[in-house]
């Protein structure tokens, strides 16, 4: 795992372009806000893919896969609130995860540009930020 995180280091942090502090410090400061709006907003998607199930029987299975990614990410996303607010690196490890995970989920449904585009961002401005949290 400290092979891949020092390997996102390289590319989001040392090579690809900084975002200029006064946005770096509204991201930190809001990281915990942002952070709730994102687990309220799973709730409904959790709610539809398991109504999904019922009705749909042939897709049952992809289905609750997605339940299950999604109720790890989200609980992820749970347990970095407290470091989040006290901007310990533990909630930016959490925080960490839960984009792992939806980057895996995202390639389990060979969901390329959602893998590229949605990953590249969530872990960009996720390194980005990486140095306000010990």
């Amino acid at each position: 795992m400290d092979k891949i995180t020092q390997m996102f280091e390289d590319l989001l942090v040392k090579k690809a372009p900084a975002l200029p502090k006064n946005v770096k410090d509204f991201l930190v400061q809001y990281a915990y806000v942002f952070n709730i709006i994102g687990i309220v907003m799973m709730v409904p998607a959790i709610f539809a893919l398991l109504g999904l199930n019922a009705v749909i029987h042939l897709f049952a299975k992809s289905s609750m896969i997605g339940v299950v990614f999604l109720v790890i990410e989200m609980l992820l996303r749970i347990k970095a609130l407290p470091g989040l607010k006290n901007r310990k690196i533990d909630g930016w490890n959490m925080l960490y995860y839960a984009a792992l995970v939806q980057a895996v989920y995202s390639l389990t449904n060979y969901d390329i540009g959602g893998f590229i585009i949605g990953t590249l961002l969530s872990l960009y401005f996720i390194f980005q930020v990486k140095s306000y949290y010990r």
